[in-house]
């Protein structure tokens, strides 16, 4: 490895997905989401990018751990006994593998995340 091939944010070409949760998972709104993912691990664990989501709530369920740093707008993130969090603009946070809720964008929200899929399986390929 050398220093090409360290990932830029400002200067990479992403890989750009739009889509909406699940229609089952949908609590309000129309919460269209995009995705900017940078970078992926040759295991495919580990990724990270930017992501920007419409008004609206879903249901979530983490299977992996992830840290988010918030760039713009606000959402309430609530768990499944009904405690709940506001986060704005500068709040970096990690939601853990297992966390198990909703997520609400009040106004439309953009974040880093940075994602870290647990695999107890053999890996075959390095991360």
């Amino acid at each position: 490895m050398n220093i090409d091939s360290i990932i830029n944010f400002s200067t990479s070409l992403p890989d750009v997905e739009n889509f909406r949760p699940e229609q089952e998972k949908i609590l309000s709104g129309e919460p269209l989401q995009r995705v900017e993912n940078h970078y992926s691990s040759p295991c495919k664990q580990f990724d990270a990018g930017v992501w920007t989501g419409a008004k609206g709530a879903w249901k979530v369920g983490y299977t992996e751990h992830e840290y988010c740093e918030i760039l713009a707008g606000s959402s309430i993130i609530t768990d499944s006994q009904g405690q709940s969090i506001q986060v704005n603009r500068g709040d970096k946070f990690v939601i853990p593998a297992g966390f198990r809720g909703t997520w609400e964008v009040l106004d439309t929200c953009k974040k880093i995340y940075v994602v870290f899929q647990q695999n107890n399986q053999n890996i075959t390929q390095p991360c």
